[in-house]
């Protein structure tokens, strides 16, 4: 990916010299926050105990296990200078906004940017106490992608996703998530999910995710046009990663057995397809995913 040398984003919090931070009743889930590396523990928990990922998720973050203990927590400040990967981050970060900000002013709204988030193992966010083992996960109360670094390293050798384009994709599929927060429509999926029962609930899940990874393809269309920020292989390395998150590519590579009916994030082949429809058409009308016949 070419990044050196574009613009780094303000708009970085570095938190990794904090001290957690207690959430007063743990991190909330059920549409507060939304994330693309949760699937890691839930899923596979999953299918190897026949729990329902959610359950797993609330206890992950805890979830009805009583107040989370309170810690202080430092001021978040802005990265070093020296550190390449905040500037990685800070980079794919302000190359959305500068996407974002295009797409919404041709739809004849104002795009307000994200802050993200660098912490390590537990920070408290608007939404309750976030744990690095949910993975990056974006917070709706509070407008913010929440990313602990480790995570690519488990990308890279856990997943076998590697490469910084997979990294980008990450972020990119995070902002999304706050696209459809301005948008509107992560109100919407959460009203229709408080009157579903398990199973609607985990496929509202899936149809958000997937319109998250289209709306990623969607900036690397823009950003492509653009700036020229693709290099060669750069477009397999977020197919890949888009694989290897998938929610069936998750229960086999642990042994477990395929369980549609707890798919929250969608199989390998829906977000290869989703991120290439937004790739290839630069529309977020084309990301509709939950008028889609299919997905």
């Amino acid at each position: 990916m070419r990044w050196e040398g574009n613009r780094e984003s303000n708009n970085v919090e570095d938190m990794r010299d904090s001290g957690g931070g207690g959430g007063g009743g743990g991190f909330g889930f059920g549409g507060r926050s939304i994330g693309i590396g949760t699937i890691v523990i839930a899923l596979v928990g999953g299918a190897i105990f026949g729990i329902n990922p959610l359950t797993i998720l609330g206890l992950l973050s805890g979830g009805g296990g009583g107040p989370a203990p309170q810690t202080q927590q430092a001021p978040a400040h802005a990265p070093p200078a020296n550190d390449p990967m905040a500037k990685f981050v800070s980079t794919v970060l302000a190359d959305t906004e500068d996407v974002w900000s295009q797409l919404f002013k041709q739809g004849g709204a104002n795009y307000v940017n994200p802050r993200l988030v660098l912490f390590r193992g537990a920070v408290r966010t608007g939404c309750g106490q976030g744990q690095a083992a949910m993975g990056p996960f974006y917070c709706p109360a509070d407008q913010k992608v929440y990313i602990d670094l480790d995570f690519y390293e488990t990308l890279r050798s856990r997943l076998g996703a590697p490469g910084d384009f997979a990294q980008a994709y990450v972020i990119a599929h995070e902002v999304g998530h706050h696209v459809q927060n301005l948008l509107g429509i992560a109100d919407r999926v959460q009203q229709v999910r408080g009157r579903a029962g398990a199973a609607e609930g985990n496929a509202l899940s899936v149809k958000t995710e997937l319109q998250a990874d289209c709306f990623a393809g969607v900036w690397v269309h823009h950003a492509q046009q653009a700036r020229q920020i693709l290099e060669q292989g750069d477009v397999e390395e977020a197919m890949n990663a888009a694989a290897k998150i998938g929610d069936d590519a998750l229960q086999r590579s642990r042994g477990g057995a395929v369980v549609p009916e707890s798919f929250t994030h969608g199989t390998s082949a829906q977000r290869q397809r989703w991120f290439s429809t937004g790739l290839k058409s630069g529309s977020v009308k084309a990301c509709d995913t939950f008028s889609a016949s299919s997905l």
